[in-house]
This record gives C-alpha cells, sequence and structure tokens, in this order.
C-alpha cells in the first residue's frame, strides 16, 4: 500500500473518530419520558384517561410528550376542543411533570400528518393561515402554564418518505418556527428528524433542540420483510451528531423517539402477539434501551407506552410495562 494511502486512511480515522468524540455528550445520567397518543389509546381499546393517569402516577414518568392534534381540537374551522389536552397538562402539573408540547400538521403517529378535512378542502395559502392560527390559539392557552417546558413545531418534517404527507414547503416551516418563538420567547423550540434515513444537515438548522429518532427492529418496504437494523449503531448517532455540531455548536441533542413497542403493517391489534414479539420482545427492549444509553444522549422519550399499558391490562404482558418502571426510575 502507498504510504499517501496510508496518509490518507489516518486521516480518514481521525477525521471519524474526532466527530464521534465531538458529537458523543459527556456521561451523566440520563432523563426518559415518554409520548402519549391520546388516538393510538383508543385505537386498542383503552380507557385512555386511566392509561394517561396510570403513565404519571405508577411509571412515574417526569417529561412527557403530547402531541395536540390539529384534527383533534379544530374538528370545524374556528372551533375549539381542548379538554383533553388540558386534561393530561393540568394532571401532569399536578404529578410535577414536564410536558413538551407537539403542535403542527405533521404530528407523532400514523397517518403522520393530521389535518382537519375542512382544511384539507383549502388552497396551499388558506390552510397555512388556517394551520398558523390553530398553532397561535395552542402556544397562547398554555403559555402561562408552568407544565409546559418546550414546543416541538412539526414531527420529522424534512422526511418525505413515510407517510401519505405533502413535500415539505420550508419556508412555511420557517414561519411556523417564528411564530411560536415570537409568541414565547423563553421556552426552547424542539425539531426532529429521522436518525436512520436521514443526516439532521436541514432539520439541525431550526430550532433550540434537535431530536432524532433510534430504531432497531422495523420493517422494509424494499426488502418485504422485517429485520433487525444493525447498521445504525449508537456510534453512528453520535457521529451524525458530531457533523450537526460543526455547524450549530452546542445545540442539544436528544432522542425523541426511542423505539418499544412493535413495529406491524397491519395494526397492533390485527397482529397475533407471537408475531409482535418478532419486533419487540423483552429482550429487543432491554437491548435497543441499552443500545440507546451508549449514545449519551439525553433525554430519550419512549414510544409505546400504550402498548405497555394494553399488554399489561389485557393481554397478561405486565413485564414490558414492569421494564419502563424500572427504566424510568
Amino acid at each position: 500500500m502507498k504510504k499517501s494511502v496510508i496518509v490518507i486512511l489516518i486521516v480518514i480515522v481521525a477525521a471519524i473518530l474526532g466527530l464521534y468524540w465531538y458529537g458523543k455528550p459527556k456521561a451523566g445520567p440520563i432523563t426518559y419520558g415518554v409520548t402519549f397518543s391520546v388516538p393510538d389509546a383508543q385505537s386498542l381499546g383503552l380507557d385512555w384517561k386511566q392509561a394517561y393517569a396510570a403513565t404519571l402516577t405508577d411509571l412515574n414518568v417526569k417529561l412527557i410528550r403530547i402531541p395536540v392534534y390539529w384534527d383533534e381540537v379544530e374538528n370545524s374551522e374556528g372551533q375549539y376542543n381542548f379538554g383533553d389536552i388540558d386534561y393530561m397538562v393540568n394532571l401532569a402539573e399536578q404529578n410535577h411533570a414536564q410536558v413538551i408540547l407537539g403542535i403542527g400538521k405533521r404530528l407523532p403517529r400514523w397517518p403522520e400528518c393530521h389535518e382537519p378535512d375542512w382544511a384539507g378542502k383549502l388552497s396551499a395559502d388558506a390552510q397555512q393561515t388556517a394551520q398558523l392560527s390553530y398553532m397561535e390559539t395552542v402556544v397562547n392557552r398554555y403559555l402561562d402554564n408552568s407544565a409546559v417546558s418546550t414546543w416541538q413545531v412539526e414531527n420529522e418534517p424534512f422526511l418525505a418518505s413515510f407517510g401519505p404527507c405533502p413535500l415539505l414547503d420550508e419556508n412555511f416551516f420557517a414561519t411556523e418556527i417564528a411564530t411560536v418563538k415570537k409568541l414565547d420567547p423563553s421556552r426552547p423550540i424542539l425539531v426532529t428528524d429521522s436518525g436512520e434515513l436521514d443526516w439532521w444537515i436541514k432539520a439541525s438548522k431550526y430550532g433550540d433542540e434537535f431530536g432524532t429518532t433510534f430504531y432497531r427492529y422495523v420493517y422494509s418496504d424494499v426488502l418485504k420483510r422485517y429485520w433487525t437494523n444493525f447498521y445504525f449503531a449508537p456510534f453512528v448517532y453520535n457521529i451524525k451528531a458530531g457533523i450537526m455540531k460543526l455547524a450549530h455548536p452546542g445545540k442539544p441533542v436528544q432522542i425523541a423517539e426511542l423505539e418499544a413497542e412493535p413495529w406491524t403493517t397491519a395494526g397492533i391489534t390485527s397482529t397475533p402477539i407471537d408475531q409482535q414479539f418478532g419486533t419487540m420482545s423483552l429482550d429487543h427492549f432491554k437491548t435497543i434501551t441499552r443500545l440507546a444509553a451508549q449514545t449519551g444522549f439525553s433525554p430519550q422519550i419512549l414510544w409505546g407506552v400504550e402498548w405497555w399499558y394494553w399488554m399489561k391490562t389485557t393481554q397478561g404482558h405486565p413485564e414490558f410495562w414492569n421494564a419502563a418502571k424500572e427504566l424510568i426510575k
């Protein structure tokens, strides 16, 4: 091997190691939270208020991400119903938990984009105006609530390959960020992106904090089968964070969506339990949370609390709820 090639290889390895160490936070305790979706809990046939209360009291979660779905709170134009969100935010406050409120058209859980039917019939400009009005209404409603710690604007907005969503209008996304920041200059804005399907270059330009996904047991539309994602080891996420921090030094990175429920193609209730264990057994749960911890990112928001509660209360499998309880403790 020529000396010049060896030098190049050494430089490449040194650069990769440098990005890894630059992107890896200093060692410290990890804060764990959860995402709670009312429609997802309802799709499992749960009493969602009971499941949510247990999340705060039995699991003792102190960080919870709540999507404020546009089609749920403004089902009819100009007529808002914040009953469910009020209940969740107030109960979080009573239990001394912090809340990340997700706002925008694209928010966690399928079908990803959650605009009301009436808004879908508007022109693009009119829909954007209506969306900003909904977002402003949400921010102003919870502006003085001490439980709300962070605003998340959209969810993985630059991920064009997942969900029946239109391509992102980046100029409008920047307007969304600016609108929220103008209404509430004090709270940070969280912007998220896929940890497996993107390099965070565009998404990391926006907001005050950055959140990634962390998935390992997935279904591939290309391969048409389930598989274990070995390629994205923890150090890959740290390298991505290192690249991101070259442009945005000091921007904190968290795991906003840590896989902790089965990945199904037919839906949870239509998938036999033994098939669900194919992508989320107790061993899988322990493995993925152990690997995610190796990134050092904090907080880490677990995905699947509704499923854990469903497994515990209706399927005779409390082990996931108990494992999460121990992890959070």
